[in-house]
């Protein structure tokens, strides 16, 4: 299983949005038919027909872990973002091409650099058919914003000032300073999941298990959950929005690659999400199967505890730099399925500005640290170690690929007299040791809203994962959060990871893509790197 660190361990951005769940970009599919008999596999690897306009009456998903709470405040990793996404809503939502757009707020606007209006949606109303009230989405903030509901998001609310009823349905949300990231914050896609008043009270806040299920407004209502098993969803008529084509969806937990693809052959499953790149030949072999790829907004990359030793030595941290061959990662093991990362903001965080190519060509322009043993020798005979060093640096089970990465970088290291002892670790254990600020350590961070400053803003402020201090990097990122401008915004976070590229406290490695596996019989519209976040149920049909 591929893996992602969730968000929201550490402060604002945490490690728990792209390594907990084991899964990149993911695909859409689904069972077909007016039966919930699944449909016959054939054609190869065909694209999907036309609408047939039939409903799908069941689709059963493959995720590549499990999930022990539904709720992303709880457990943040990007399977319970999409899980939960078709449940719960936020104020605002995200759209395919990653923009900000209404959910239960009909509408908003910004009346200030720090102010925020929102109208509530007439007629909105959860699964137990009461409406949507001021009060319910005031409570679900307040519960957003407790450390001890929600865990994982509430430091992302950190900015928020206040949050009050200003008028009939509306809310006024006022941050603590200017930031363009503030109008991510009350959509689904960050850090907000409207629930009633009333469920929380009773449930003192502790929702999204199986005694208290997620209640929310979205197209879809939890009907059963096992923590080790499976999570259902049945298509409700409370929604406000279009109604989706897929009338129950059952998402199967299956952490291990071989048992999903043996389910996969059998035609157990209509999607799996997150095909091992290792194996992706194997499932675009199975008769009746599509595997997509595309990218995912992730980041992949070595952070540097700048205030541990060896790691406190910037001669130290560029001979590890010139002794890692990113571009031999990115082909030899990602099989060319993904693109040798630049930077932290991934390219196709700048839409809007600049397409993903273009992006791609202006993040080029910070300093980079080409493969070069001779170069990493040279700086490791500068440091306070030139006789080398051994360091530990481990990877979740969730993501084989990030192990096979880390062998080949020690496989270089080892030339130079660089030790490195790799390890794998079950997600959790490596998740608790990220907390702990390891003095060298793997990032693997899925970026879920539209902002390009997502990971800088948090990899280069207070509290960083990596202690670093990097004034003018810093200065300058807080500097890009208050530019409401796109263009002069998207330079100054070009300028602040420059900075950081010199004092190299993070070495990026790659920016991934997903590969996800659907069946013949299922098409889908609209299918981009946010379409998992932006009600994707609703983009599927059942195809002929």
């Amino acid at each position: 299983m591929e893996g992602i660190v969730e968000r929201g361990v550490h402060s604002r951005r945490g490690l728990l949005k792209a390594a907990v769940m084991g899964l990149a970009i993911p695909a859409l599919l689904e069972a077909c038919g007016a039966s919930p008999a699944p449909p016959a596999r054939s054609g190869g690897n065909a694209s999907a027909g036309t609408d047939t306009g039939r409903d799908i009456e069941l689709l059963r998903v493959s995720l590549p872990g499990s999930l022990s709470n539904l709720y992303p405040g709880q457990e943040s990793g990007i399977l319970n973002y999409y899980v939960a996404g078709i449940c719960m809503e936020g104020l605002v939502g995200v759209d395919t091409s990653g923009k900000i757009v209404p959910a239960l707020a009909s509408s908003f606007e910004r009346t200030s650099p720090t102010t925020y209006v929102y109208t509530i949606r007439a007629g909105a109303r959860f699964h137990d058919g009461s409406p949507v009230t001021v009060e319910d989405v005031l409570a679900s903030i307040e519960m957003a914003r407790d450390a001890k509901v929600s865990p994982s998001t509430a430091g992302y609310w950190a900015g928020l000032d206040k949050a009050v009823r200003s008028g009939e349905g509306e809310i006024t949300l006022t941050s603590k300073t200017a930031a363009e990231s503030f109008a991510w914050l009350p959509s689904n896609a960050d850090a907000l999941w409207v629930a009633p008043k009333a469920v929380w009270e009773k449930a003192k806040g502790q929702i999204g298990g199986v005694q208290t299920p997620l209640v929310g407004s979205g197209p879809y209502k939890v009907t059963s959950f096992a923590p080790d098993s499976h999570v259902e969803f049945t298509r409700v008529d409370t929604w406000w929005g279009t109604r989706p084509k897929v009338a129950r969806i059952r998402f199967e937990f299956i952490a291990d690659d071989n048992t999903r693809l043996l389910a996969w052959k059998a035609n157990k499953t209509d999607m799996s999400l997150n095909v091992p790149l290792a194996q992706s030949r194997q499932w675009e072999a199975v008769a009746g199967t599509r595997v997509v790829y595309a990218p995912d907004r992730s980041y992949a990359g070595l952070t540097f505890n700048v205030s541990a030793k060896p790691f406190d030595d910037v001669h130290v941290r560029k001979a590890i730099a010139h002794a890692v061959n990113r571009d031999a990662v990115v082909e030899k093991i990602l099989r060319g399925r993904g693109q040798v990362a630049t930077a932290l903001s991934t390219p196709e965080q700048f839409g809007g500005l600049w397409t993903p190519e273009q992006a791609a060509r202006e993040l080029a322009a910070i300093p980079q640290y080409e493969y070069d043993l001779d170069k990493a020798r040279q700086e490791l005979a500068q440091s306070s170690v030139p006789g080398g060093f051994t360091a530990a640096l481990s990877y979740p089970n969730t993501g084989p690929h990030l192990g096979t990465a880390a062998l080949a970088f020690a496989a270089d290291l080892k030339k130079i007299g660089i030790t490195l002892d790799v390890k794998e670790l079950p997600i959790e254990q490596w998740l608790a040791e990220l907390n702990t600020f390891p003095p060298l350590s793997f990032m693997w961070y899925f970026n879920t809203t539209g902002d390009p400053g997502e990971l800088a803003s948090w990899f280069l402020a207070d509290g960083n994962p990596a202690k670093y201090a990097g004034k003018r990097a810093a200065a300058t990122t807080a500097e890009a959060g208050r530019e409401a401008d796109q263009a002069k915004r998207a330079k100054l976070l070009i300028e602040a990871q420059a900075a950081q590229a010199a004092d190299l406290a993070y070495l990026p490695l790659w920016w991934g893509q997903a590969a996800v596996a659907f069946t013949s019989a299922i098409g889908v519209k609209d299918y981009t790197s946010y379409t998992m976040l932006a009600g994707w149920p609703g983009h599927l049909y059942a195809a002929k």
